[in-house]
């Protein structure tokens, strides 16, 4: 027997036993603490979606589910930590519109967001909300983009930051409807919000959960929400795209990955427990208090949108001339 060949049919046996090890493993999972790393601060929507996901899985698994907040550098500091864990399933990453926004705002990423996370389920979406102030005279968006194209670099929007997600939004309907916005970024969408209610700014994209009150008691008006299908909370309220922007999405999304190379068995686990958890009526109800609306996927599914976005986001953000971070 030649050298190859003899050291081919010596290892064989320790790598089957190493495979069947790992499925071993894989179906008793899980059998100790699972953890779910949110990426930014206690407090807001990804750290309450992953908080009630816990809760979940730790009541149908009668194992402890705990969530591991690790902000910082815009979402990169807990996603790598996820990403070189080990692949086995107890080290989660509850994402969000970052993911895939990340590549094209910034100069370094530590982690390739495609090759280094295994897609495990969509969570929820949030839409927002194209408001403006209700001294603006333009009661729809058509309206709105005959008034900015007669008055261009007049109208100011604000946004919660340069590269978030009302921030793109916004980009995203510049360039769709051939405008000339003046951007005026704020430190978060609380404060952006209260300079349009003060008219200080004209036009913003908002959070549906926050605008919501402002728009039911007058203090703002509603043009459009920006998801692909009309929102519950706003069923009268036209998309965006019917209200003739071709094709434009551009939601705030929240999903589950796990480290790249995590078992099938584990992930297969992970998404049906996932699924099973968001068709429950209460649950629904509290991710809709939050603005969101439940949309399980299969991890192929996701996979697909965020390779999607990412390209998507990137010509986006090229075309705006946003430049890259420097971390």
């Amino acid at each position: 027997m030649g050298t190859v060949r003899w050291i081919r049919a010596a290892l064989l046996p320790c790598v089957m036993a190493g495979l069947i090890a790992q499925d071993a493993a894989a179906q008793s999972y899980p059998n100790r603490t699972v953890r779910i790393v949110v990426p930014i601060s206690p407090g807001g929507a990804t750290d309450v979606f992953a908080r009630t996901l816990a809760i979940g899985y730790t009541e149908a698994w009668n194992q402890q589910v705990i969530v591991d907040n690790r902000p910082g550098a815009g979402g990169m500091i807990g996603s790598e930590m996820v990403a070189k864990a080990a692949p086995d399933g107890y080290t989660l990453l509850m994402a969000y519109t970052s993911h895939v926004t990340n590549p094209s705002l910034w100069t370094r990423i530590p982690y390739d967001t495609l090759r280094d996370f295994a897609p495990v389920a969509m969570v929820a979406t949030v839409p927002s909300v194209l408001i403006v102030h209700p001294s603006l005279p333009v009661r729809s968006v058509s309206e709105l983009i005959a008034f900015a194209k007669r008055r261009p670099h007049e109208l100011d929007y604000g946004s919660s930051g340069v590269g978030t997600a009302a921030h793109l939004a916004a980009v995203l309907f510049s360039q769709r409807a051939g405008l000339h916005l003046t951007h005026v970024p704020y430190k978060g969408g609380v404060p952006a919000l209260y300079e349009l209610l003060g008219g200080q700014i004209s036009v913003m994209f908002g959070s549906l959960a926050t605008a919501f009150p402002n728009i039911q008691n007058g203090r703002v008006r509603a043009l459009a929400v920006t998801s692909a299908q009309r929102a519950v909370a706003l069923p009268q309220l036209p998309t965006m795209h019917e209200a003739g922007i071709d094709g434009y999405e551009a939601v705030a999304w929240f999903a589950l990955f796990a480290p790249a190379q995590t078992s099938g068995t584990v992930i297969n686990k992970l998404n049906a427990e996932t699924a099973a958890m968001l068709n429950q009526r209460d649950i629904r109800a509290r991710f809709l208090a939050q603005g969101a609306e439940v949309t399980p996927s299969s991890p192929g599914e996701l996979g697909d949108r965020v390779r999607l976005e990412i390209v998507k986001w990137a010509a986006v953000v090229k075309a705006a001339g946003i430049e890259p971070m420097k971390n």
